[in-house]
């Protein structure tokens, strides 16, 4: 009797050693560069583990059906309520980065099927989920609190060397 007690001890500790590197493969990389993006804004280096933190583990809080556990968008759960772990949970995996982009205009064309027409583009996806949190728990919200402008940005927007030079006081142009 004691031998069996001692072997499902054994084993339960066994398991628990276990258990430790595989919850933590589970938090993802310490940080991710988020580049996909980045023709006017450099890439934006993302402290992934911080924000797994702030979150308190739950992926689902960002990495929303793609787990297929914990928080679901109420739209989507109409048919994925139960649905499985995606293969995939980078945003850039399911959210085109060229949305309105003639190779993926096509493919909705092609697809005549797809319900998903609607999707966001990538960078609404990033912006509706990092925004709405940011502005919830008052993390950074302005554009260049997390993106630096390149050179390409500031002649785009006027900015930098490009901006408008101030006329003197007193002068309408």
């Amino acid at each position: 009797m004691w031998q069996r007690k001692r072997l499902v001890t054994g084993m339960a500790a066994a398991l628990a050693l276990l258990a430790v590197p595989l919850a933590k493969a589970e938090t993802g990389p310490e940080t991710v560069e988020l580049d996909s993006l980045a023709k006017l804004y450099k890439p934006v280096s993302f402290n992934h583990s911080a924000h797994v933190e702030i979150a308190g583990g739950d992926c689902a809080t960002c990495h929303h059906h793609t787990l297929g556990t914990g928080k679901i968008e109420p739209t989507c759960a109409r048919c994925h309520a139960h649905s499985g772990a995606a293969s995939a949970v980078a945003c850039r995996d399911c959210h085109p980065a060229e949305r309105f982009g003639a190779k993926y205009l096509q493919e909705l064309a092609q697809d005549v099927n797809r319900y998903h027409r609607d999707k966001p583009g990538l960078k609404a996806a990033y912006h509706l989920r990092c925004l709405g949190c940011h502005r919830e728990s008052g993390g950074p919200t302005g554009c260049q609190d997390c993106h630096a402008m390149t050179q390409a940005g500031e002649a785009f927007y006027r900015a930098g060397q490009y901006a408008p030079v101030p006329h003197a006081e007193g002068t309408e142009h």
